[in-house]
């Protein structure tokens, strides 16, 4: 490593974590030390450690605790677990937790030395990645979405309980989040899985040109019209028809589609024949068509069409503890495309990702993990690999005038109120309303607990 590796050391012992931290310094490490496993968590979530060293026993937070807590947060983080003789059953349980190696008290250095040495080795990176692999692979069994998440669990379940049906979906969501993946999951999992799902991007084509591609049109029926060319609607016919970005349709066509809708029938560009069509409607947009309803924009009658079942699908930001699963995903993906021999991800390449905010949801992590594969020479990602900027967080915004009379208030009051300030900020995301404020999800719950509101 071009920098002394950084390691946490763990203990509620102030005279042993002294001693440890002493010692590794002298080894050639930077140190940071935490004297309970709460705060090792914070820690953790606050700075890319290289490597953890902690206690089984603490007052405040056991070892076997914490550490359950770190491999949540960043999987890739190898920890050395320091137990008593009396307590090797804690060194066993810690190993099926996720931690690398056990070392028992008092410390033999030539041993401690070694499995250091061993854990900051590729070896550790080889296992955790083959972990992060199985992880996947059950994430995906059955649904084909990826994601572990609780968020994602539910839209799992939603997809399983709709795809049999045959009604109606609109899936909204952010631009990038997977809105197309779940329709082709619906598709999968339905009765017409046999039968073609025929995709069309309602914003890529004109109004003329996407009349013409739903619809089909005869020879003649315009300048360059050669031939009769059948329409998406009679290509899906007994399959499904997926229409994305369906809130960029313009009112004409709304019209149009909710006729082909309602009477299940549709005519040709140039044509006076009506033809039955037997198919199901998904649709996707990322716009918030209630509120161009009420503007106006959108038809209330397709809209209520659309939206016999609706589907939202969750920001990456909420489903951060999907992040390594998605990167091992898309690195295996672009690693085999590539023709490049790729393991993972080093502890701070893996820290970086989880930082990131992802404005460009799965779509943003997936192009910055074909970029880093494409860059990367050895057989793991570094975070030099990774875009530029990544794990930057926003730039505050401007104080409100809330926030201009200080004098004289306590600490806990200004404490109070620049969380809640944070919080309303952003719109009630206790995720990234923690992640601003440089503390836990479950500190922020707290507060909000002492503060008598629940978010």
């Amino acid at each position: 490593m071009a920098q002394r590796p950084l390691l946490l050391i763990v203990d509620d012992d102030a005279g042993h974590r002294t001693m440890l931290a002493t010692l590794l310094a002298d080894w050639g490490y930077d140190i940071r030390t935490a004297d309970d496993g709460s705060t090792a968590i914070d820690a953790v979530k606050a700075t890319p450690f290289d490597l953890v060293l902690m206690d089984v026993r603490m007052a405040v937070m056991d070892g076997l605790t914490a550490l359950t807590h770190i491999k949540e947060h960043n999987p890739a983080i190898p920890v050395l677990i320091m137990t008593a003789y009396s307590s090797v059953e804690s060194a066993v349980s810690a190993l099926k937790t996720g931690a690398y190696d056990y070392l028992i008290k008092p410390l033999d250095t030539d041993a401690l030395k070694l499995a250091m040495e061993r854990a900051l080795d590729h070896t550790r990176l080889a296992g955790e990645n083959r972990r992060l692999k199985s992880e996947l692979g059950s994430s995906m069994a059955g649904s084909g979405i990826p994601g572990n998440s609780p968020a994602m669990a539910a839209l799992k379940d939603m997809v399983a309980t709709v795809a049999p049906s045959e009604a109606t979906v609109l899936i909204t969501g952010e631009s990038g989040t997977g809105k197309e993946l779940v329709a082709r999951t619906l598709h999968s999992l339905s009765p017409r899985s046999h039968k073609p799902l025929i995709a069309v991007n309602c914003a890529a084509l004109t109004e003329t040109l996407l009349e013409s591609e739903l619809f089909g049109h005869e020879k003649g029926a315009f300048t360059g019209a050669d031939r009769r060319r059948e329409g998406r609607f009679m290509q899906a016919d007994k399959g499904t028809l997926f229409l994305d970005e369906i809130g960029e349709v313009s009112p004409a066509m709304q019209a149009k589609l909710l006729r082909a809708l309602q009477e299940k029938e549709i005519q040709r560009v140039g044509g006076e024949k009506a033809f039955t069509v037997d198919v199901r409607i998904l649709a996707a947009t990322n716009r918030d068509l209630k509120a161009r309803v009420d503007a106006g924009e959108f038809r209330e009658d397709l809209y209520y069409r659309l939206n016999v079942v609706s589907i939202d699908v969750p920001p990456l930001r909420d489903r951060n503890g999907d992040t390594p699963l998605l990167a091992q995903l898309f690195l295996e993906r672009f690693a085999e495309k590539n023709h490049k021999r790729l393991r993972g991800f080093t502890p701070q390449a893996m820290d970086t990702l989880l930082r990131h905010p992802w404005p460009g949801n799965v779509r943003e992590l997936e192009n910055a993990i074909e970029r880093a594969v494409i860059l990367a020479s050895g057989e793991y990602v570094g975070e030099t690999e990774l875009p530029p900027g990544l794990g930057s967080t926003t730039p505050n915004q401007e104080p409100t005038a809330s926030s201009a009379a200080l004098t004289g208030r306590s600490l806990e009051d200004l404490e109070r109120d620049a969380i809640l300030a944070t919080l309303d900020e952003c719109g009630g995301n206790k995720s990234e309303a923690a992640r601003r404020l440089g503390i836990t999800r479950a500190t922020l719950h707290k507060k909000l607990k002492s503060y008598g509101v629940d978010g």
